[in-house]
């Protein structure tokens, strides 16, 4: 059993900040790598940022020089900064782990979401 959760969401003015978190928990052998996605209404989910088991890390065009996403392997955690943040950016966020369970294969795994939304 593997497990993702996500926190940190929640309403911001433009140009204000949030840090988004994301535990992985349960039968975990090694978690290659880890993103976040987000889905907008009436659009696609699309990939924001994601970063692999030796740091390298790649962001959408929208979001470079704003969001940074870091982690902290001891604690099974990725975060998302989000900084300068825009009315656009207003989604419901998702992590991703792409995860080896014990004994067993790699596959991706969700958390539920978390919402973000940027408004004055």
């Amino acid at each position: 059993q593997v497990q993702l959760v996500e926190s940190g969401g929640g309403l911001v003015q433009p140009g204000g900040s949030l840090r988004l978190s994301c535990v992985a928990s349960g039968s975990i052998f090694s978690i290659n790598a880890m993103g976040w996605y987000r889905q907008a209404p009436g659009k696609q989910r699309e990939l924001v940022t994601t970063i692999t088991s030796g740091g390298s890390t790649n962001y959408a065009d929208s979001v470079k020089g704003r969001f940074t996403i870091s982690r902290d392997n001891a604690k099974n955690t990725v975060y998302l900064q989000m900084n300068s943040l825009k009315p656009e950016d207003t989604a419901v966020y998702y992590c991703n782990g792409r995860i080896r369970r014990r004994l067993g294969p790699e596959n991706d795994y969700w958390g539920q979401g978390t919402q973000v939304t940027v408004s004055s």
